[in-house]
């Protein structure tokens, strides 16, 4: 009989485990005060255990979201290149996101943040930290300016992908993603960087 080596085989039940704990610690607390430590003792595990199946904080959030797309890999192409056509990608990448076979995910998660609040605060946290700071913070404007320009591009963003996806709305759901984001990007791009009212 011949020994394995290697690592022994977690628990089957760890991973759910820590993805349960994560979700609740970030509807609760949300993302920035959401500790790696404090998800791994609600979890009951080690914190190293955390950032073996999960890596970092940030993938960890996008798990327990159930997210197809990381976030991380868009916003650089939503920056590259000139910064007054930044709103314009950002509604390009976004459609394309949402228009493809991965965006099932977010159209299930939208849906049910219309009705569940613990699902919209997820969806809160993850559209700010993961998506709208990581726009907002290569922008030149007041840092106090910053939550009032971030919940107008969401407002934006995710009330395009409700008329397109959810609720349907003629011509929107059917348009070519280049004529809305020729259309919603300069919206966009106003709330990202131009002046705000008052």
């Amino acid at each position: 009989m011949t020994r394995r080596t290697g690592r022994r085989p977690g628990n089957p039940g760890t991973r759910e485990a820590i993805l349960d704990a994560a979700r609740t610690a970030f509807a609760e607390r949300g993302f920035d005060a959401a500790s790696i430590r404090a998800i791994a003792g609600t979890a009951q595990v080690d914190p190293a255990l955390v950032h073996h199946y999960f890596g970092s904080k940030d993938q960890l959030f996008l798990a327990a979201m159930n997210f197809p797309v990381d976030p991380g890999q868009l916003v650089p192409q939503v920056l590259a290149g000139d910064r007054d056509a930044v709103g314009e990608r950002m509604v390009r990448i976004f459609l394309g996101v949402w228009d493809s076979p991965a965006g099932s995910a977010g159209v299930a998660l939208l849906r049910s943040a219309v009705s569940n609040e613990w699902t919209a605060r997820l969806l809160r946290e993850f559209i700010t930290t993961q998506v709208l700071r990581r726009v907002l913070e290569n922008f030149d404007v007041d840092p106090a300016e910053l939550p009032l320009r971030g919940s107008l591009v969401a407002t934006q963003m995710i009330g395009l992908a409700m008329m397109r996806h959810v609720v349907r709305l003629e011509p929107v759901a059917s348009a070519d993603p280049e004529v809305l984001a020729a259309a919603v990007g300069p919206t966009i791009q106003r709330y990202l960087a131009g002046p705000l009212p008052g």
